[in-house]
């Protein structure tokens, strides 16, 4: 090859930007377009591997649809606009309705898809401009409950270990987690404690790529956690397996939970696992030396989904699988930043680092840091009740890097509050299905053309560096906010860089002080809390103490409770959601990659056999489903992975979409919606071609 420089190929080593493992990725620059991908071999996390995902990630950062310019709606139609006029008229419309409904009139909906330094902006932006908490992140819609959950059994709502830690566990129990096809690379830190001797025990009601893996797996009865949970608690406390002297020194609320679990020792009428099955696995994860438990989304899209997440913190505290290598408690998060969204304090109760918004030593802290007064103490309007206030109490709406129409559930719903809105911003890479309702878009970059940091759901920040400009006159989105603030008058808004931002967040976030952007050069960066610029970081949560005031961790006597919406004679069956390997959200990016649209280029639904065949359903028959909220039509594939009375869909297909069929009901702790369960028909439209 030629050496002259139009030909010279450049690495930028950054972060892959789909789910929340973080593993490290060059991007392949030449003449300022990236033209392909490698692994970042240095990186501790991935270990020079990726996923199908990863090493297609930069396939849509050229793709000709991209959004370059600001757009305005004028007369139903989108125009071309100067930054000057779109942003003049964002800060004039919202300041309008920020004068005329007070704080609560506005909501702001941050992306966990986007890097910190952004996340913590847009919501100081909507705390300093307009005195609201009306500001949330998607977390709201996926770890929401391990959040809240977390929070409220060991004081700090975040996996315990990390993912190299798998290699020192002697047993490994999931629960609603498929993660070979959603967290690909976690799966293979999974496999190799598998290989090592490490027992897998994986319960789920779908007999998943994942499950294939286990030494034993359980299909138990969809939105049953609690039941079997308990019940597996019932049978360690019986035998005299549980870990008394941790329970003594290190939790309160035990005899709470010993009452409770009284009434579950043979709960297979609700979960449909055999109690001999029960007490098998019970036992093995409480004789286990160091046992870990792993969840994802079947846990906690649900209106029990706080509960679902005490009740794993139950069992790990139960058998003193907490604070130290090899055991623990850990969300594999979704998407590149959900953990980092809600560390920036891009969230209705909370500062950055949890800082309760509530408390007036946090409040007083940030208002001088800020150069403010009265920033509001109440908890803010989540984003799911933002969409159910839409042209109620809340008036405008600012929507970033978020695609409702297809990710929240009700899809109908969606589109009609939407509408009902003064006013909408939408500020993304693509003309979704969202930003077609917007008054205002605002064209951002992608995460190849800016500098930033994601945070991994092992709580390790990671570097993302800018690798190419973006595309016409689209800007990184932190210098869209930036200029915003500007506009609005607000004072300390003039960022140069990302960096500032990060040091602009971590001087008033005691628990990622110590992690700079010098620190973040190492391949394997630092894991939060990290207080001091000479602290190592804090791979191993809860060591000594549980992040809770008194520094105990709490047991919690839950109670099973029904879904929200259960089949019945109108909606015989239950329909649950879920992911694939091959697709990422609402396929944004990914349905822009070749590869991965060619190996699903569309949705489908899954069916049990014996379903199939009294239905008179064939593999890929066009199939209509129905709920109490809309249809959808799919195409059907007949596989046993389901069980009788269950189907299954994915939720990333806007032409195909699940959620114009899922439920709204929320978590009362959470707000979580029911994306996982709820009541639907089904019946063949026509045969397969």
């Amino acid at each position: 090859m030629s050496t002259t420089e139009s030909e010279t190929l450049k690495y930028v080593p950054t972060t892959c930007p789909y789910c929340g493992v973080g593993c490290g990725l060059n991007l392949v620059v030449k003449d300022d377009k990236v033209v392909g991908v490698e692994p970042y071999k240095r990186t501790p996390v991935n270990q020079g591997k990726l996923c199908p995902k990863g090493a297609t990630c930069w396939e849509h950062v050229h793709s000709p649809d991209r959004l370059t310019t600001p757009l305005i709606k004028k007369d139903g139609k989108f125009v071309e606009a100067s930054w000057d006029e779109a942003l003049d008229l964002v800060a004039s419309k919202m300041k309008e309705t920020s004068d005329k409904y007070g704080p609560h009139g506005l909501g702001f909906q941050v992306s966990c898809r986007t890097p910190n330094e952004e996340c913590y902006l847009l919501q100081k932006l909507a705390r300093m401009a307009f005195k609201t908490n009306n500001v949330d992140n998607c977390a709201r819609i996926c770890h929401g409950p391990s959040v809240a959950g977390l929070s409220l059994s060991f004081g700090s709502g975040a996996a315990t270990n990390s993912f190299a830690d798998l290699l020192n566990t002697d047993l490994i129990f999931m629960m609603g987690s498929n993660a070979v096809e959603a967290h690909p690379l976690a799966a293979r830190r999974i496999v190799q404690a598998h290989q090592k001797g490490a027992k897998l025990i994986v319960a789920d009601p779908r007999y998943t790529p994942t499950a294939r893996l286990a030494d034993t797996y359980l299909r138990y009865n969809p939105s049953t956690h609690i039941a079997l949970l308990n019940s597996m608690m019932y049978w360690i406390i019986k035998e005299g397996k549980h870990d008394t002297a941790f329970i003594e020194k290190r939790t309160k609320g035990f005899e709470d939970l010993k009452k409770t679990v009284e009434n579950y020792a043979d709960a297979e009428a609700i979960h449909g696992v055999p109690l001999e099955t029960v007490k098998k696995i019970a036992f093995e994860y409480a004789d286990a030396k160091n046992a870990v438990i792993i969840y994802c989304l079947g846990i906690t899209e649900q209106t029990t989904g706080t509960d679902n997440v005490r009740s794993l913190g139950n069992l790990a505290m139960l058998c003193g699988n907490i604070g130290r290598e090899g055991v623990g408690v850990n969300p594999y998060r979704g998407q590149n930043n959900v953990q980092g969204a809600c560390d920036m304090g891009a969230y209705p109760n909370v500062f950055s680092g949890y800082q309760k918004v509530a408390d007036p030593a946090a409040r007083k802290k940030m208002e001088e840091a800020w150069g403010v007064t009265d920033l509001p103490d109440w908890y803010g309007t989540t984003l799911t009740e933002q969409i159910n206030a839409c042209g109620d109490e809340i008036k405008s709406m600012f929507i970033f890097a978020l695609n409702p129409v297809v990710t929240y559930p009700n899809t109908n719903h969606v589109i009609e509050s939407l509408k009902k809105l003064d006013f909408l911003v939408v500020q993304d890479i693509f003309m979704t299905e969202t930003a077609q309702y917007a008054d205002v878009i605002l064209p951002g970059a992608c995460f190849a053309e800016k500098d930033g940091t994601f945070t991994s759901a092992e709580r390790r920040v990671n570097r993302v560096r800018k690798a190419v400009p973006p595309p016409g006159d689209a800007k990184a989105d932190w210098e869209i906010f930036s200029m915003l603030g500007q506009k609005l008058g607000l004072k300390g808004f003039e960022f140069t860089s990302a960096e500032e931002i990060w040091d602009d967040m971590r001087k008033v976030t005691p628990s990622m002080f110590g992690i700079t952007y010098e620190r973040m050069e190492k391949p394997e960066s630092v894991h939060w809390p990290c207080p001091t610029v000479e602290h190592p970081g804090t791979p191993i949560l809860h060591k000594e103490r549980f992040g809770s005031e008194d520094g105990l961790g709490t047991f919690f006597g839950l109670e099973y409770r029904q879904p929200a919406e259960v089949a019945d004679a109108e909606y015989p069956f239950t329909l649950m959601t879920g992911r694939l390997i091959f697709h990422y959200h609402s396929r944004s990016q990914t349905g822009r990659a070749a590869v991965l649209d060619y190996e699903v280029p569309e949705g489908y639904v899954q069916i049990n056999p014996e379903d199939a065949k009294e239905l008179g359903i064939a593999n890929g028959d066009k199939v209509l489903l129905k709920s109490r909220r809309g249809e959808v039509e799919s195409h059907a594939r007949v596989t046993d992975e389901i069980g009788k009375g269950v189907l299954y869909m994915a939720m990333h297909f806007g032409n195909a979409s699940a959620n114009m069929l899922t439920n709204t009901a929320l978590d009362p702790l959470s707000k979580m919606p029911e994306l996982k369960h709820c009541g639907v028909s089904i019946q063949k439209v026509t045969e397969a071609n």
